[in-house]
């Protein structure tokens, strides 16, 4: 099963450097205040940094020093993956969704209740979006919704590499 963490792990630096940069810009991690303690800690102790002291770093300095951690948790990593979706892959995200036929607000998920696409409208739906979006942005994505909900996306296990 796919999980946030080793997501994060098996990306390059580069991608894991603009996930990080969106999990400090986020307005939302502001008032999820757990992710980001977990990140001040996490660069405080690898740079022998009170947590102060990290907090008072610019935000693209916070952003390079958590990019170069391969190992993260998996709060921190969910995080950054969906700041990173919604900020930066919101096209992609409504054109899987069109693709997919669930009901969504520029990529937000509209539906109180989401019934799991069948395997043949999700193969569908990444077919289409492959033809329109750089292919490591696609697996980066479709990885990130088995990671974050996989009971509602199991129907992508199989239709992708899962590690390199």
């Amino acid at each position: 099963m796919e999980r946030p963490a080793r997501l994060w792990r098996e990306l390059p630096v580069e991608k894991r450097l603009a996930l990080a940069d969106a999990f400090w810009r986020d307005e939302r991690s502001q008032e999820i205040h757990a992710p980001r303690v977990e990140a001040i800690v996490l660069i405080a102790r690898r740079l022998n940094f009170r947590g102060k002291s990290v907090q008072a770093l610019p935000t693209e300095k916070r952003a390079r020093y958590l990019a170069q951690m391969p190992e993260v948790g998996d709060v921190i990593a969910t995080h950054a993956l969906i700041a990173y979706h919604f900020r930066d892959q919101r096209a992609l995200m409504s054109a899987f969704l069109d693709a997919v036929g669930l009901p969504h607000e520029n990529g937000l998920i509209t539906a109180e209740d989401v019934t799991a696409p069948d395997r043949d409208r999700v193969a569908a739906a990444i077919a289409k979006v492959r033809e329109s979006f750089p292919a490591d942005d696609v697996e980066v994505y479709l990885r990130t919704l088995l990671a974050v909900d996989g009971e509602t996306w199991k129907a992508l296990e199989g239709l992708l590499p899962l590690a390199r």
